[in-house]
């Protein structure tokens, strides 16, 4: 069997995601991605799940001006994972949706982090990669 098949989520995910509200104003959302080169965000109400905003929604929108809140360019009722579910189901739901993120929620569904295609390319540097002395290190 390989290795990777039993990797989870919460192996592959970048854990801590920030996350904005469905309110906030596109200017201040785009800021907040640049400043932590971030393309996905979770759109939170009451703590609860309700879209998820990419840098691509925000710039298709810009247009219709910088005070433009997030919830008129937000993806709705987006596609999530569970932190415990196997990466594998990650891959394929990414792949099949052609969606470049997925949040991630733990049993009570809270949002807990994002795996995206990034994650992915990044654990494929990793298994393509000879060994070396300098191990990976994940950009922060």
């Amino acid at each position: 069997m390989n290795a990777g098949a039993d990797l989870t989520v919460r192996d592959v995910m970048s854990a801590g995601a920030h996350s904005v509200v469905a309110d906030d104003p596109i200017d201040d959302v785009y800021r907040l991605m640049k400043l932590g080169g971030i393309r996905h965000l979770p759109v939170l109400e009451d703590g609860r799940l309700v879209g998820v905003v990419s840098d691509r929604d925000i710039l298709t929108a810009w247009s219709q001006g910088p005070e433009t809140r997030v919830e008129r360019v937000m993806t709705r009722v987006p596609r999530w994972i569970a932190i415990d579910a196997p990466a594998r189901d990650a891959a394929r739901l990414l792949l099949r949706h052609k969606i470049g993120c997925l949040p991630v929620v733990d049993a009570n569904m809270n949002v807990v982090g994002m795996v995206t295609e990034t994650d992915f390319l990044e654990l494929a540097h990793r298994a393509l990669s000879p060994p070396s002395s300098e191990p990976f290190a994940r950009p922060s």
